[in-house]
């Protein structure tokens, strides 16, 4: 009886010498070169992975985005979140969230700064 299976080190070894096949290690070239690392994750994706994350963990819906910056760490974002909801609408109540996230776009934390009315003028200094 002959062995017709490739021995594993053999086995690597032919793959990388044919066409990758549709689908075969995709997968894992494109978490390697996923956007995501550091140096490489750009404004719009820190805002979307803040705000994702961030629903995830409070299951609050993210209002807005106040502001963000580069950090040494990553990304340091203020976010307006929808605590709750009232008729009318102006006197819903927001939250103001400190969100932290690393290079590579996961939050390492959050606080939540402070709550208000929406319809009320801010009068912090």
């Amino acid at each position: 009886m002959t062995n017709t299976s490739n021995p594993p080190d053999k086995e690597s070894d032919d793959t990388s010498r044919e066409p990758a096949k549709k689908g075969s290690g995709t997968r894992k070239r494109a978490a390697a070169e996923s956007p995501r690392r550091a140096k490489s994750l750009r404004p719009t994706e820190a805002l979307r992975e803040a705000r994702e994350q961030l629903m995830e963990l409070t299951g609050k819906s993210v209002d807005s985005v106040s502001s963000f910056r580069a950090t040494e760490d990553g990304w340091l974002l203020e976010v307006e979140v929808l605590e709750l909801s009232r008729v009318p609408d102006t006197m819903s109540l927001l939250a103001s969230y400190e969100v932290a996230l690393d290079d590579e776009g996961i939050l390492t934390g959050y606080r939540r700064l402070r709550r208000y009315e929406r319809g009320r003028s801010d009068d912090r200094r």
